[in-house]
């Protein structure tokens, strides 16, 4: 069984298993991306503008980051929280070598 197990004060002990999560990484500065704010200065630094073109509302549930003359997109959640390794693996194929995809490991407790 993977993970690790924790001893309380009264000697009871659980089992805490990993759950891998992923981080994306500025690799220039070795920094995790925690925040849109962050990820639009990184982006705006190599070039990329938001977009607010689209068809249907789409944007409105989304943001758009667009790097003239491509034809590239970067479209991502509008709240961070929703952000995943989709969205994290699109923007190393956008931006080769300038981002890193890493697991953070975390631990959560099993009951």
């Amino acid at each position: 069984m993977s993970g690790i197990w924790v001893f309380k004060e009264n000697g009871v002990m659980h089992h805490r298993r990993p759950t891998n999560r992923k981080t994306l990484i500025h690799l220039p500065t070795n920094q995790a991306v925690t925040s849109y704010s962050l990820l639009e200065n990184i982006l705006r630094g190599l070039g990329w503008h938001r977009y607010y073109g689209g068809a249907g509302g789409y944007t409105e549930e989304m943001l758009q980051f667009h790097k003239p003359p491509s034809i590239d997109l970067i479209s991502l959640p509008k709240h961070f929280s929703r952000f995943n390794s989709v969205h994290m693996y699109d923007i190393v194929v956008k931006n080769p070598n300038v981002f890193h995809v890493r697991n953070r490991v975390h631990h959560r407790s099993v009951k």
